[in-house]
């Protein structure tokens, strides 16, 4: 059940009020408070008032994300509130938002993001700060498939094993417990927290590839509420959003989720965009890995028309220049299509029955 938590503003007394869903957890709320700083400041007449839920993943904690088999987890709760006009906006983690959104919503703002990688936080015992310098037999905690594949495969000598709840509860099973050696968590959730200094490694794109729309924050809205749309436009940041109509256009392509293993690295340098992409088998065994680029170095158009409003992959970004955003999305649509011409069906449809079989 959703219920007003706080009312992010002080001067909304005779402005509208604005409410923004978001799910329960410290980090969502953090993310969530930051994108309503920014939105503050550009409209202090406006009242924030900030909506707070549980989601479907917030609730199954004793079960692997991977084998809920649930595409919406940490939004559907919050899309329904969405439907129904409880809220205006709602804040993700772009990572979590499916490729396909539900008819009638859309990603209204794609914020700067935050670093992308991946990193290793230590168990307080351990004084290594690589993970190829733990023992062997070492337990890794991680609950992504794509990350367990690619670590598993550059250190065979690990061992990897489920770790479910949000980031403080993790970083709590790490250290009161003696069950993980080390636990794999993103960079951004960490120094949005401020535990910047747990961080004992960043793993750099050659070890291992993030997911898909890590480390950026989406703002949804309904897709026709003009309004909205054209209040949370200006969060766009444009680098990001051609990297991520990329890494999404890639992901749906291959009709990907958190029930495989599927991972991408972007980088936006000289008006060149550069995506790589990878699909695994479980045990890391089996892997397909590719990189290609475009040009998007393409003029801005002001012109109005019928296409004001078309989405890549879910976003909306009238603000970018829509072929920029045309040739991120045949990118990643062309990079998959050559790992699929090359048999990544075959490692993903497996990968997806042992993994149900689990």
């Amino acid at each position: 059940m959703a219920e007003p938590v706080s009312a992010a503003g002080e001067n909304g007394a005779c402005g509208r009020a604005v409410r923004v869903g978001t799910r329960r957890s410290q980090l969502a709320r953090i993310q969530t408070d930051s994108v309503v700083e920014m939105l503050r400041a550009l409209h202090p007449e406006l009242h924030f008032e900030i909506v707070a839920m549980s989601t479907t993943g917030d609730k199954i904690l004793d079960t692997a994300l991977s084998k809920i088999g649930e595409k919406s987890l940490f939004t559907k709760e919050l899309e329904n509130a969405l439907e129904r006009n409880e809220v205006d906006l709602v804040v993700h983690s772009l990572k979590d938002l499916p490729t396909s959104l539900p008819p009638g919503f859309t990603i209204g703002a794609v914020c700067k993001r935050e670093n992308p990688l991946d990193a290793v936080v230590f168990h307080p015992k351990n004084c290594v700060k690589t993970l190829s310098l733990l023992p062997e037999k070492s337990v890794i905690g991680t609950s992504s498939l794509r990350r367990a594949a690619q670590l598993k495969k550059k250190f065979p000598q690990l061992e990897f094993r489920d770790i479910r709840g949000n980031l403080n509860t993790r970083l709590k099973k790490l250290d009161e417990r003696e069950d993980f050696s080390a636990i794999i968590l993103a960079a951004a959730g960490l120094k949005r927290m401020g535990w910047e200094s747990r961080i004992g490694q960043l793993l750099n794109p050659e070890d291992c590839l993030y997911a898909v729309g890590q480390g950026a924050l989406a703002v949804e809205v309904r897709a026709k509420d003009q309004e909205m749309l054209d209040m949370v436009s200006v969060l766009h940041d444009a680098d990001t959003v051609l990297c991520c109509i990329a890494e999404r256009a890639f992901m749906k392509r291959l009709e990907g989720g958190c029930s495989v293993p599927v991972a991408v690295s972007t980088m936006l340098k000289d008006g060149q965009l550069y995506l790589t992409g990878a699909v695994y088998s479980l045990d890391g065994s089996d892997s397909l890995k590719e990189t290609m680029q475009t040009s998007v170095n393409y003029p801005q158009q002001n012109e109005d028309g019928p296409n004001d409003d078309v989405q890549h992959v879910g976003i909306t970004a009238k603000n970018v220049p829509g072929q920029a955003q045309e040739a991120a999305e045949n990118l990643g649509v062309e990079l998959a299509s050559l790992l699929l011409s090359k048999g990544a069906k075959h490692i993903l449809s497996v990968a997806r029955q042992l993994n149900d079989a689990r």
